[in-house]
């Protein structure tokens, strides 16, 4: 699974990545004699070496912030900086995969011990669907972020980020979850001597390959379906690429610079007939208040030209700093402010700060606290509302779901990435591409060091950026109001698979208990052949209690 992000982009493989782990997963949890506890160091390493294969490969990229050297900390603080936040972030990541195992097994044996039954492939991959979208919703919650399974898809798979359009990363992650684990009971049913599960295998296999292209079925009609782009909702936009590197950026040397690149790139903009300009975060990395920009040549540039101006700078709240993104009309008005919400921990702020704060010094020259901006934040412009998001904001969607059922008709994306490398500056674009295609809008992404891009609804990237160069770059966009399901309804579909378990899971419960009860229903369910049902479900049900008591006599001795 790690390999299907970037810089590898080998999708296809999520599709079948999950199986493996399903398999030792479904074998390690019903074999009684071998595996009576699931909190078992051996049954816990499998998910947690799955997790870490994944989230460690494709967050691999976090060590790019060594050296640090330029902030000050010494070479080997700064190596034992990086590989502390690669290790901590993996293991978050390994964790939800592991509590989904943990969890799934948990279910699984108890349907078993209250049944006397394993529950049906069908429940057990319904159960497992819901689990996994469920833990990935918890995680979005937080501040660390990133490697859903929807995102393995992102930006190849256009097609299938289309069902984001549905119910935002769940319906592409359910997906995922669903068609693995129907291949995995597959190959776990034909490897089975339960004659029930032989009758079920080829379902179950036809049953993954129908549902895989019944998805990018779906997938390619919302993708094929016309843009519309009428004159009136045009918007002429322009992008600056600063190219100002992270080691000079807060000295003099990188202020001049960026005031020298920003005001020409603006100047050369304007003068081109664009409507409004685009910087990135903290384009102008000092707070933007009347005194200090009175005087500066591209203040004075932006009064002397009819463009607007959207500026990545700091802004304030309560005596701290905020990452903001500031809209400035031609005639010097702060029109709006967007403050980031989704600070980057130990880059922006302390997580646990009272704990920590003593021990880990901030990786930021401010000498002031960064405080994230309010969840509820809208961004108007003089074109209409907008959707915003700087850097770290692009990886959660419901922040973007929000802005666009709030009125947004097109997406301003602030970033800046100069302290990593280019396989996270890709990474990063895919996650904007997703956000694209969720909320149905265009998408304009200014980066300092790359990449900067055009995205249109259909998540095709009309323009990108070299890296590590100064680029400008103008452009039309077209402001919509259209409302996907899921910028209506959120994550509804979440609640969905819960109920499909739920079903599934109450259906299989009353129809083995009522089988081996009753002879009434099996007659009804199977015929003449009911007979031979029930005695074989007893039996399976003897064979079972006479393995528990094997394995606890095992156990005490």
């Amino acid at each position: 699974m790690g390999l299907t992000p970037a810089p590898f982009n080998a999708w296809p493989l999520a599709w079948i990545a999950l199986v493996p782990l399903w398999i030792l997963l479904v074998k390690t949890g019903e074999n009684s004699s071998r595996t009576q506890r699931i909190w078992q160091l051996k049954f816990l390493g499998l998910p947690l070496l799955w997790g870490i294969g994944y989230h460690g490969i494709a967050l691999f990229w976090i060590t790019g912030i060594h050296p640090m050297t330029w902030l000050g900390v010494p070479w080997l603080a700064s190596l034992a900086i990086a590989c502390f936040c690669w290790t901590f972030i993996t293991l978050w990541g390994a964790a939800l995969v592991t509590l989904w195992a943990v969890t799934l097994t948990g279910i699984n044996r108890l349907f078993t011990k209250v049944s006397g039954h394993p529950p049906s492939p069908w429940v057990r991959v319904a159960i497992a669907t819901a689990l996994w979208c469920s833990l990935e919703a918890i995680w979005s919650t937080g501040n660390l972020w990133w490697t859903a399974l929807a995102f393995t898809q992102s930006h190849q798979n256009l097609v299938i980020l289309h069902l984001g359009q549905l119910s935002g990363p769940t319906t592409i992650t359910g997906a995922i979850v669903i068609v693995n684990g129907l291949i995995a009971e597959a190959i776990l049913a034909f490897n089975s001597d339960r004659k029930s599960l032989n009758r079920t295998r080829g379902l179950l296999l036809a049953s993954a390959i129908i549902l895989f292209i019944i998805l990018h079925g779906i997938g390619l009609a919302l993708y094929n379906r016309p843009l519309s782009q009428s004159p009136e909702t045009a918007l002429t936009v322009g992008i600056i690429q600063g190219n100002i590197p992270n080691e000079i950026k807060f000295d003099s040397q990188g202020w001049r610079r960026a005031l020298q690149g920003y005001t020409t790139g603006y100047q050369e903009l304007a003068e081109a007939g664009v409507d409004g300009i685009l910087i990135p975060e903290t384009a102008f990395p000092y707070l933007w208040t009347e005194e200090n920009i009175r005087y500066s040549s591209f203040y004075q540039t932006i009064l002397d030209y009819e463009a607007t101006a959207w500026v990545g700078t700091f802004g304030s709240q309560e005596g701290n700093f905020t990452n903001s993104l500031i809209t400035v009309t031609p005639d010097g008005e702060t029109f709006s402010q967007y403050d980031k919400t989704k600070l980057v921990p130990l880059g922006e702020y302390i997580p646990f700060e009272k704990i920590l704060g003593k021990i880990v010094e901030r990786l930021s020259p401010l000498e002031a606290r960064l405080v994230a901006g309010k969840p509820d934040q809208v961004f108007d412009t003089p074109f209409g509302r907008a959707i915003a998001g700087i850097c770290y904001d692009s990886a959660f969607s419901e922040l973007f779901r929000r802005q666009a059922a709030a009125g947004g008709e097109f997406i301003l994306s602030a970033s800046n990435d100069a302290h990593y490398t280019a396989i996270m500056m890709e990474q990063h674009h895919a996650q904007d591409v997703m956000r694209a295609i969720e909320t149905d809008r265009w998408a304009v992404r200014a980066t300092n060091t790359g990449y900067s891009a055009i995205v249109n609804p259909q998540g095709k990237t009309l323009w990108i950026s070299e890296q590590n160069t100064y680029q400008i770059h103008a452009d039309t966009i077209y402001r919509r109001q259209t409302q996907t399901l899921y910028v209506r309804w959120g994550d509804w579909l979440l609640f969905g698979f819960w109920g499909i378990a739920a079903i599934g899971f109450g259906l299989d419960y009353w129809t083995v208990k009522s089988t081996v009860k009753s002879s009434v229903l099996p007659k009804m369910m199977y015929g003449n052949n009911w007979g031979n049902r029930y005695n074989h479900l007893l039996a399976e049900r003897e064979l079972y209690l006479k393995a528990e008591v094997k394995a606890q006599e095992s156990e005490i001795r």
